[in-house]
């Protein structure tokens, strides 16, 4: 038995392929198994990993939910001297609308060096390498201190029968030391080299408002003043000229710095007097002009999205009500009800209700939300070193995840979990995730596995 430092000077060898082709043809057959949610369907596709990880040794579970849904479960033995490493990645994807599209968003197309289709960046490509450089432990008889846990997650993108309803039963088959999940991304720049890789030690949370706005209902003809339409559309007037001011917690501090050292004047200036600057006129400017860019806007302030209107319900009636669905991203430790607070003071109209919704089936809550994984774990250090090799030169850097996943299961239980897209991506394609024409390249696939393989090796061999 080779033990782990052999296997990671091995890696080192000139010609040495960690990642095959195979990562591509399973990313493409994981597309051609439909998981829009909803409804989802993941039992489907956990059968067909069932049947990728059971020839290899690997213990395999099957938890099924209702209405189709299940959770996979591949767990690869160590000796039991640590505690198991786990890496989470979801089945589900939104769905897609098929006119918009260049090719069959389900068929699995590989064409021009990419894969295309629905969930290629989010998260069936993250599943794919996950998938094969856990499948290379066996593989390669790699001998483990501790077991490699693989989970295929139903119900991130919606619904109830997430990791959090799983973890509320069936938590002994998914406790572990740390995980890894989605989050983090590997950036290009214009030629094709990265520019950083961040790994996510936090998520935004999802709080949803509803602004309700009242008034009296009657005929279309005799309009009156109190009308809740007008009165609904002043206030989002006031909302749609409301920033929230930035709020940047430790891991966007060392992100937008590494950002200062990898970026060019006047953009470098910019990121550092964010972080740094204690003039206020600075830091606006900084603010301001960082803020052109969507991502970064996101992760250094709660976010505002309006996503419904809702009003009305015949031609000749002016209804009694009206109300407006908005999304906000939160940063970790916001409260939903200071938030509740913040809202109606930029309405600044008692007659305007603000009130916490609940989501799907997940009932309103005003707590807190989200925490942030510490950087002082094996898990942590060891994704950096292995990005070091992978990509020499490209900084690693901390970074808060501008959405939410599905780590509170663990995080909420004191377990650090770590987020990665794990392939380098580029500006443009980043745009196709959720969108038009998701793709992801294979070469950055192999990167991923070479990323991925190298990590749990450092990790969990002996």
């Amino acid at each position: 038995m080779r033990s782990a430092a052999a296997l990671l000077a091995a890696l080192c060898l000139p010609g040495v392929t960690l990642a095959q082709p195979a990562v591509a043809d399973l990313l493409a057959r994981l597309i051609r198994v439909d998981t829009s949610n909803p409804p989802g369907n993941e039992a489907r596709l956990a059968e067909l990993l069932a049947a990728e990880f059971k020839p290899l040794g690997f213990q395999i579970e099957i938890v099924p939910a209702p209405e189709g849904k299940a959770h996979f479960i591949a767990r690869l033995k160590g000796d039991g001297s640590k505690r198991p490493v786990l890496l989470a990645a979801h089945a589900d994807v939104v769905g897609v609308e098929r006119e918009k599209w260049s090719v069959d968003p389900f068929a699995g197309q590989i064409k021009d060096g990419y894969v295309f289709g629905r969930g290629a960046i989010d998260f069936k490509g993250g599943l794919a390498v996950f998938a094969r450089a856990v499948m290379m432990l066996a593989i390669n008889k790699v001998p483990l201190h501790r077991d490699v846990i693989f989970l295929s997650e139903s119900d991130e993108e919606g619904g109830r029968y997430n990791t959090s309803w799983l973890a509320a039963d069936h938590w002994d088959k998914i406790d572990c030391d740390f995980a890894l999940n989605e989050g983090g991304w590997i950036m290009e720049n214009p030629d094709g080299t990265v520019r950083y890789v961040s790994i996510s030690t936090a998520d935004k949370s999802g709080v949803t408002l509803l602004i309700t706005a009242k008034g009296t209902s009657t005929h279309s003809s005799m309009p009156r003043p109190d009308n809740a339409i007008f009165a609904l559309a002043r206030a989002m007037a006031k909302i749609a000229d409301y920033d929230t001011h930035p709020k940047l917690i430790e891991s966007t501090r060392e992100f937008f710095l590494t950002l200062a050292k990898t970026s060019a004047p006047p953009e470098s200036t910019y990121f550092e007097n964010l972080v740094k600057s204690d003039d206020p006129v600075l830091v606006q400017r900084a603010d301001k002009e960082i803020s052109k860019d969507p991502l970064l806007h996101a992760i250094m302030r709660n976010t505002i999205a309006p996503v419904f209107l809702k009003a009305g319900f015949r031609g000749n009636v002016i209804p009694g009500s009206a109300e407006a669905t908005i999304n906000f991203r939160t940063i970790p430790g916001t409260n939903p009800q200071e938030l509740i607070s913040e809202i109606k003071a930029v309405i600044n109209d008692p007659e305007i209700s603000v009130t916490l919704a609940a989501t799907g089936n997940r009932p309103a809550t005003a707590g807190p939300r989200s925490m942030e994984s510490s950087k002082d774990t094996d898990l942590y250090r060891a994704l950096v070193r292995a990005a070091n090799k992978v990509w020499p030169g490209a900084p690693v850097t901390p970074y808060l995840f501008q959405a939410g996943t599905d780590a509170m299961a663990w995080r909420s239980r004191g377990v650090p979990v770590y987020g990665i897209y794990p392939y380098p991506i580029s500006a443009e394609d980043l745009t196709r995730m959720h969108g038009n024409d998701e793709r992801v390249a294979i070469a950055s696939l192999e990167q991923g596995v070479d990323l991925i393989y190298r990590t749990l090796v450092e990790v969990a061999a002996r």
